[in-house]
């Protein structure tokens, strides 16, 4: 049963890279803002705060998919409400983002300067 669990887990991340372009653009980032940490030999608690934020970005984009998907189920037609709903929560991964590039910048700008 717990190997099915992550079979779904799996199942849904491959989808939101299959499926979603903003996703796949955070992996992307992802992907090069640990190479880049692996350039600059950051420091334990610079991983720690670089893989954190981006945990939570891919997390908040995962959230606002499913949001959107299931706001889509359930009222396929235009609605005010389902507007909002998916504008607020596109609002939270835009947040997310926002501290994220701030606490990469906080992390690499001192590595730049030496």
């Amino acid at each position: 049963m717990l190997i099915k669990s992550f079979g779904f887990a799996l199942k849904g991340i491959k989808l939101a890279i299959k499926e979603e372009r903003n996703f796949r653009i955070m992996l992307i980032t992802f992907i090069v803002v640990v190479f880049l940490g692996g350039y600059f030999r950051l420091e334990k608690v610079d991983w720690m705060m670089i893989l954190l934020t981006s945990g939570i970005v891919l997390v908040a984009e995962l959230f606002n998919t499913t949001i959107e998907n299931m706001m889509d189920m359930i009222s396929p037609d235009y609605h005010v409400m389902t507007e909002r709903i998916k504008d607020l929560s596109a609002g939270a991964v835009l947040v997310t983002a926002i501290f994220s590039v701030i606490i990469g910048l906080i992390v690499f700008i001192p590595y730049l300067k030496q």
